[in-house]
């Protein structure tokens, strides 16, 4: 299983949330391909991650960008045997872009509307919850508990983001860093473990629109 596909399966599972369309048919690792779709000028500033909207007589047709050197670390140092330090960045990289695409093809067959911060909060809760579950696996049932740290007070944005776009990026990574910490206090790191309360809790904040998703992680 690819990279990609391997991620849009956890997440599906985790959340009880399939879609049915296939990540790798939409996916793409090529920036000269990213040009063509989002212009020269704002493919060179792009990251390696890129979700691309575009409209036609249809709607909109989605598209996703991740550069085609992280699917190849990926692929050589897989994150769902060992997760660590070598592959972390690459590993979200990675599932940002799968989860934006996982979440707007799972609103969108729904009729639902997503506003741009809710994308970046779903995806900020995705990479920590995904990497807390892949590391207590890994760990043989142990608490990373140094994960939420380095998941969320380690972090840099890109220096040409304009103030916009900046402010939505560190409001959604404050938001996740306040709710993944309460669910880890109230559920994981209790006396008595509660995973499964834990996992309800998630699956709630998955459904949530906006408003609702801002409400609970205060």
């Amino acid at each position: 299983m690819s990279p990609l596909r391997s991620l849009q399966a956890t997440l599906s599972h985790l959340y009880d949330a399939p879609v049915e369309h296939d990540v790798d048919d939409f996916a793409f690792g090529d920036r000269r391909r990213l040009a063509e779709v989002l212009g020269a000028a704002a493919a060179e500033q792009a990251s390696d991650e890129q979700v691309c909207l575009v409209p036609d007589e249809q709607g909109v047709r989605i598209g996703l960008y991740i550069d085609q050197t992280v699917l190849d670390r990926l692929q050589r140092n897989d994150p769902f045997r060992v997760l660590g330090e070598g592959n972390l960045s690459d590993f979200c990289t990675a599932l940002e872009g799968v989860s934006h695409f996982h979440y707007l093809s799972w609103c969108l067959t729904r009729g639902r509307s997503v506003s741009l911060l809710e994308l970046e909060l779903q995806a900020e809760v995705d990479k920590y919850a995904l990497a807390l579950a892949l590391l207590v696996r890994q760990g043989a049932g142990r608490f990373p508990r140094s994960l939420h740290a380095r998941m969320f007070d380690s972090v840099s944005f890109l220096p040409h983001l304009d103030e916009v776009a900046l402010n939505r990026y560190q409001e959604a990574n404050r938001h996740a860093a306040r709710y993944c910490r309460r669910l880890d206090e109230r559920f994981l790191r209790a006396h008595v473990p509660r995973p499964g309360l834990w996992l309800t809790e998630l699956r709630k904040f998955f459904r949530c629109g906006h408003m609702e998703k801002l409400r609970l992680a205060v």
